[in-house]
């Protein structure tokens, strides 16, 4: 009896449901890819756009590359069908990754707190600087 195949599987001895799951997985795979693949196009395309000023190209580009990694994640890694831990872990990362994106975008101008933004290698100390550095006459 085991060398006749049972009436759920195909001559084949695979199930034809299996084999229709799988060909709706690689359909999924593939379209994820093309939409990869894609991704990368408008990156290169956006990266010869002048937007103005540079955060906004930083900004652009860090919004794709996030889209990018989240299909990665999603789809590639499995992510997508996972448990409540791992999205909140995701949601975390998520939120510390967007924090410190525009605390370092935001440090890039001039109007910024943190160190003076584009000002902030200027030169008008100089000479106090090197009065103090200046070697003592005795």
């Amino acid at each position: 009896m085991a060398e006749h195949a049972s009436d759920a599987h195909a001559e084949d001895g695979h199930d034809p449901h299996e084999i229709e799951h799988i060909k709706a997985h690689i359909k999924v795979y593939m379209l994820i890819f093309a939409m990869l693949i894609l991704g990368t196009i408008l990156t290169v395309a956006i990266s010869y756009i002048d937007f103005g000023e540079h955060w906004k190209n930083i900004a652009i580009g860090l919004a794709i590359a996030s889209v990018k990694g989240t299909l990665v994640a999603g789809w590639f890694m499995h992510l997508i069908s996972e448990k409540k831990l791992i999205y909140s872990v995701m949601v975390v990362t998520i939120f510390f990754f967007v924090a410190l994106s525009f605390i370092t975008i935001w440090s890039m101008t001039g109007s910024s707190l943190i160190g003076g933004g584009l000002n902030q290698h200027s030169t008008t100390g100089g000479a106090a600087h090197a009065a103090a550095v200046a070697p003592a006459h005795h």
